[in-house]
């Protein structure tokens, strides 16, 4: 019996759908229920009633669900401690960031991590959110910096920053010398967004629901630098974290605009699996991004 197997059983029960769990694990239904079979065989017993829909177990598969989620849950804690015996032996942290966060963000921590654990390697990929709380789950990243953190009940969630968002606009654009503006001012207004599913545009969304805004989508990007660099042209304007635009700031390209309505944030946070074992300079580095070091 291999664990690959009990994972698919463990979620043929959970979604109660050979379909859905056949994409789950990219294979197809016929594989699905040919394992399950098999499983049946092994063991002699009935495990689904696949009269019912959604499917259900039987008494029988409901013990061995139980027996196969506790031995998958083992394996995943045996494969996490694994890797931080590995880790640990390779002074190596792995971190996975969305753009904005890692470029922005996070060097500042990394150069006090750095003065207090010299010889620990934090190493910093970027991602899409979707794929940092995949890797995260996955058992490959130690922990993932994202935007607008969702609750899961297999994560630990931490708050890292709450960004303040501002208007961000081409020098050559109209609102370029306002040192405050009314969000109402965005109506109809060339925006350019984020891309849908990325969590930050549902967030400034839902901003533009609360004040009954409609603006004029003319682009979305996956990234803080395109819509920069979109910007920047006098393609439309943006609202962005103003962490992520020092730099364009110093240099004159773009300029920021307080709003009038009330202060803008984007909240930032730290997933980590639950039942993830980190080494003591994994904790330290929580520790700091939540500034409790």
């Amino acid at each position: 019996m291999h664990i690959e197997t009990l994972k698919i059983f463990c979620d043929l029960a959970d979604l109660r759908s050979f379909s859905k769990t056949a994409d789950k694990h990219v294979v197809s239904q016929s594989a699905v229920s040919q394992q399950v079979a098999q499983l049946e065989m092994e063991h002699k017993c009935q495990l689904l009633n696949r009269r019912k829909r959604p499917l259900e177990l039987t008494p029988a598969g409901e013990l061995f669900y139980q027996a196969a989620r506790d031995i998958v849950e083992r394996y995943e804690q045996f494969k996490s401690e694994l890797n931080v015996l590995s880790s640990s032996a390779r002074g190596k942290i792995n971190v996975g960031a969305i753009y904005s966060i890692g470029m922005h963000s996070l060097p500042e921590y990394l150069k006090k991590f750095m003065v207090k654990r010299p010889n620990i390697n934090v190493h910093v990929e970027y991602f899409s959110a979707g794929k940092i709380y995949e890797l995260v789950l996955a058992g490959e990243l130690d922990m993932g910096l994202v935007a607008i953190p969702k609750k899961d009940k297999r994560l630990d969630v931490y708050e890292f920053e709450d960004e303040p968002l501002v208007l961000v606009c081409s020098p050559k654009h109209p609102l370029a010398n306002e040192s405050q503006v009314d969000i109402h001012k965005l109506q109809f207004e060339r925006f350019i967004s984020f891309e849908e599913g990325v969590p930050t545009r549902d967030w400034i969304d839902g901003i533009f629901q609360r004040y009954n805004i409609v603006v004029r989508p003319v682009m979305g990007f996956d990234n803080v630098e395109t819509i920069k660099r979109a910007v920047e042209i006098n393609s439309g304007v943006s609202i962005l974290p103003r962490t992520a635009i020092s730099q364009e700031l110093a240099a004159g390209t773009v300029k920021a605009i307080e709003f009038a309505n009330e202060r803008f944030v984007r909240p930032t946070g730290i997933i980590i699996r639950k039942d993830r074992v980190l080494s003591p300079e994994a904790r330290y580095l929580i520790d700091l991004l939540r500034k409790k070091s």
